[in-house]
């Protein structure tokens, strides 16, 4: 089992090498219930010979949707695999079109879920989605067949050479799976990675990740739909780390502390959310304790990797990291000892503190269509630089094209977009992935990312948005007359709001209003709240992570004299930016993004 080639062949490398009596670990209730590594490989095979009595053939496509990581996600992930059908995961949170739309783009045959919402959101839909014949669910709902009667089916062991054949034909360029990605027309696109394309991210990433192998611990709460989490748990099954699946986002921090694991995989927006709960329980503090916390606390913004700073630094920092930071490393179950942060940039201010309290991030980069790491920090063998993402990874290939775009060749790069060759022309070429991100390879060779080549941004908890599709949807309100969505590297999208003064006015004098000019409009609370209705009403049309959670109302109108808009009418996206910094201010406070 050396030569790992396909997807299902990690659990069986772990048998071989470390078999974990804590493999996969799930709380139901109030009990955290372990799957050994062998009892998951033989629930696999199980669901793979259910599977076949079922009629799966090769290359039949199956979705897969859970609201929380669990173990029944991994079982079913190599029981799907084994016999040359394809997963496709999807996100939980989608809306009920664009779930409608994967499912009948992917072609999928059979739908797994993992709750009663889920299943309400997919049986509401199903008429419409020819192909599908059945949904599977994982809890126990009226109504709704249960993946345990798949398991049922594969009890009986007789068809297992079958699964043994089948997975003897199935080569390391063959499609694994299908991931489907917002794109900035607005329709998912399917991103098809091979078992190749996910194996080499993972033997090429676990270099730079230091593991005590067979003895380490992992938390996973980041949605195993994307293929981050997902080849993170390929690498955990790699080298024997024992995986425990937090309840829930909301529950990690007490999941935590029962766990005590030794890494998690962040974004920066959790990142953020631990540091803001930890400066919160300093600020409560009084007297010489809350003067020494935030006196570590700026010990720790300062901090460079490898003794930069001088021996001086190195002696605040020793008294720090005694006095306060050992604290914040209790707090997080005491064994924490790595933070891999990807999806979108960290501020450095984080990466130095959390540094600083031996709670090292090592940030990377990647994308769906690169499986998905190219680069990623690693504190040995000065390979941690903070303000880039990394390294390449040794086999990957980065040229900066002339207007400063980031392009890669590898063994991760994805086999194309399914059933839609033009883009993937567009992405794909001389063999090169375009990624969209402008970057450049510095001295040393660390990447570091600057900018956006298209107008599409991340949040900082590592979701897509594509502003001109909300900007597109919003418009369609008589209130509207023009918007911007902002909120790269945020917690959300925000917006900045022109409206259609003239129209708000005849609507202001119905109600009894008087507004006489555009800042009376702008100040108003009624039309606040009024084109409040109108942003809630069309944020329905989006994933909870597209829709507008706060936006502020510009007094002027945008317009080609005023220098908002371009000659075509097109958003000049940096003067809008730039004129509202105040607004922009007010939506996120004081933010070193703007």
């Amino acid at each position: 089992m050396d030569n790992i080639t396909r997807l299902f062949d990690f659990p069986y490398y772990q048998l071989e090498k470390y078999n974990l009596t804590a493999a996969l670990v799930t709380k139901y209730g109030n009990e955290w219930v372990k799957t050994s590594t062998q009892e998951y490989l033989d629930k696999a095979n199980a669901f793979s010979r259910g599977l076949l009595r079922l009629g799966i053939q090769k290359n039949d496509k199956i979705a897969v949707i859970s609201s929380t990581n669990r173990t029944e996600w991994n079982i079913i992930d190599i029981g799907i695999l084994q016999t040359g059908a394809q997963n496709v995961p999807v996100y939980p949170t989608i809306s009920e079109e664009d779930c409608e739309y994967i499912l009948n783009h992917s072609e999928s045959t059979y739908c797994i879920v993992s709750d009663q919402g889920l299943f309400d959101k997919i049986n509401s839909i199903k008429g419409n989605v020819p192909r599908l014949k059945e949904i599977y669910s994982f809890d126990d709902i009226k109504g709704c067949k249960n993946w345990n009667e798949i398991l049922e089916l594969g009890k009986n062991t007789s068809n297992q050479q079958q699964v043994e054949d089948i997975k003897n034909t199935i080569k390391e360029d063959e499609l694994a799976t299908i991931i489907y990605t917002s794109g900035t027309t607005g329709r998912p696109k399917g991103v098809m990675l091979s078992h190749k394309n996910i194996v080499s991210d993972v033997l090429m990433s676990e270099e730079r990740v230091p593991f005590v192998k067979g003895e380490s611990v992992a938390l996973s709460f980041l949605p195993v739909c994307h293929i981050y989490e997902r080849m993170i748990l390929y690498i955990y099954q790699y080298v024997g780390v024992s995986i425990y699946f937090a309840e829930s986002i909301e529950k990690v921090s007490d999941n935590i502390k029962e766990v005590k694991p030794h890494v998690i995989t962040a974004v920066p927006r959790l990142l953020e959310k631990v540091y803001d709960a930890i400066i919160a329980k300093g600020s409560a503090l009084t007297g010489i304790k809350k003067k020494l916390f935030f006196w570590a606390v700026d010990v720790g913004l300062e901090y460079e990797p490898y003794g930069a700073n001088g021996p001086i630094y190195g002696a605040k920092l020793w008294l720090a990291r005694k006095l306060i930071f050992s604290k914040w490393k209790e707090g997080l179950g005491g064994n924490l000892s790595l933070m891999v942060s990807g999806s979108a940039a960290i501020q450095p201010r984080l990466a130095r503190v959390f540094a600083a309290a031996t709670i090292p991030v090592m940030e990377g980069y990647g994308l769906t269509e690169t499986s998905p790491v190219i680069a990623v920090n690693d504190q040995r063998n000065r390979g941690f630089k903070i303000g880039t993402v990394g390294k390449l990874l040794k086999g990957v290939e980065v040229k900066i094209a002339e207007d400063g775009e980031i392009l890669c060749k590898g063994p991760n790069v994805m086999m194309g977009y399914f059933n839609d060759p033009e883009k993937t022309a567009e992405a794909l070429k001389d063999g090169y992935f375009h990624t969209g991100d402008i970057g450049n390879v510095d001295s040393e060779g660390f990447l570091k990312i600057t900018d956006r080549k298209k107008e599409m941004f991340k949040t900082s908890g590592g979701k897509y948005i594509a502003p001109q599709l909300i900007e597109n949807a919003m418009k369609q309100s008589r209130f509207i007359e023009q918007i911007m969505v902002i909120g790269d590297g945020e917690k959300m999208p925000a917006a900045f709001i022109q409206p259609d003064f003239a129209f708000v006015k005849q609507w202001a004098s119905r109600k009894g209003l008087t507004l006489g000019s555009n800042q009376e409009i702008a100040d108003s609370k009624e039309v606040h709240d009024r084109i409040q209705e109108e942003v809630d009403g069309i944020n329905k049309k989006f994933g909870h992570w597209e829709q507008v959670k706060k936006f502020e109302i510009t007094p002027e109108v945008w317009s080609v004299e005023g220098g908002e808009m371009t000659p075509t009418l097109k958003l000049k996206r940096k003067v809008v930016k730039e004129k509202y910094q105040k607004l922009y201010e007010k939506i996120y406070g004081n933010s070193d993004k703007i």
